[in-house]
């Protein structure tokens, strides 16, 4: 499960780092810029998700042992 979430992280990293090249910066709101904008939103939104998934499991274990 370890390895699954760092994938996933890694994975969502790089789609942030690919939405940052869609932005139009004169342009935010506009077209594939918002997209971007989404997807970057979207995409940080996961990677905390998968950090505080992964920050669960290891208290968990903690607690078990």
């Amino acid at each position: 499960m370890k390895i699954f979430t760092i994938i996933l992280i890694v994975l969502a990293i790089a789609l942030i780092i690919f939405n940052i090249t869609m932005l139009d910066f004169n342009n935010l709101l506009k077209g594939d810029s918002l997209v971007g904008l989404i997807g970057i939103m979207a995409s940080v939104c996961a990677v905390l998700i998968l950090v505080i998934f992964r920050m669960s499991k290891a208290i968990q274990d903690k607690s078990h042992n």
